[in-house]
């Protein structure tokens, strides 16, 4: 009777103040999560905040400065967003590219915040804006989310997704970019490599198309043989391009590029196109 009680009051207060501490009470007796924030994901630059809780604030530590800051475009959940993904539960075991946790982006930002495990309710309320309530398991229970966890979470995805569209229906999400619109045609990961390319050539480093998705796929952990999969290329090739990637760049390992490249990143403000 919890759950419903609590599902009961958050669709009472759809529209109004009260909305949001319903939405956390219900979610707390679907998965127990440590820790919850909203993310609206727009057409143009980083998502916008629109709550956050956790048992301890260390979770959000670096959420303005490294998050928002140019490494979400490094995240697995911002993907799905790119990809027009469907409403619903998604887990970060399961979107996570294979050498996710070796990469430099999970060393130097996700290790930080202690995550252990993380669920994201997909929404979609409007075209080319993705709401994502994520759901995390922290150093502050030490436990990630078990399977009955998961499960629930997979049952309420729907519920959550109406109720984020209805109570979201009028958000643009993100913010004002600065930069590149995100325009009506084209694929978004290659906008995300043209905007690299963009933000490269003003420190004076010219990068092929090709070698900017390899950066890219290289710093979101994606491994040789998951990135000559994606591009349709041998392994050695793979291996080939990441020599002519690190050469153009002046640099030696994985660590010296996310150190590079991050800066760009931000700097670029890149933005997802054809998007419906």
């Amino acid at each position: 009777m919890e759950q419903s009680e609590a599902l009961a009051a958050s669709i009472r207060a759809l529209g109004a103040a009260g909305f949001v501490p319903a939405l956390l009470r219900w979610l707390q007796t679907v998965a127990a999560p440590d820790s919850v924030v909203g993310l609206a994901f727009g057409a143009e630059g980083p998502p916008e905040v629109l709550f956050r809780q956790a048992r301890t604030e260390r979770v959000f530590a670096r959420l303005e400065a490294g998050y928002l800051g140019g490494a979400y475009l490094l995240d697995p959940f911002h993907a799905l967003h790119l990809q027009g993904a469907a409403p619903g539960a998604y887990r970060l075991r399961d979107v996570a590219p294979d050498a996710f946790l070796r990469s430099r982006y999970h060393d130097e930002y996700y290790r930080e915040t202690t995550l252990l495990d993380e669920i994201v309710l997909l929404a979609r309320p409007a075209p080319r804006v993705t709401v994502m309530l994520s759901l995390g398991r922290d150093a502050a229970s030490g436990q990630p989310f078990s399977q009955g966890d998961w499960l629930a979470c997979q049952g309420a995805g729907v519920v959550a997704a109406a109720l984020a569209e209805r109570h979201w229906s009028g958000i643009a999400g993100g913010g004002d970019s600065g930069g590149a619109s995100g325009g009506d045609s084209g694929d978004a990961a290659g906008d995300v490599a043209a905007g690299l390319i963009a933000a490269a050539a003003q420190r004076g480093i010219g990068l092929s198309r090709r070698q900017a998705e390899v950066a890219l796929m290289i710093l979101r952990g994606h491994s040789t043989v998951s990135i000559a999969l994606s591009l349709g290329v041998s392994a050695q090739t793979v291996k080939v391009f990441r020599r002519q990637l690190y050469a153009r760049c002046a640099i030696t390992s994985q660590a010296e590029l996310f150190a590079l490249m991050l800066p760009m990143l931000a700097a670029g403000r890149i933005t997802p196109a054809g998007q419906t």
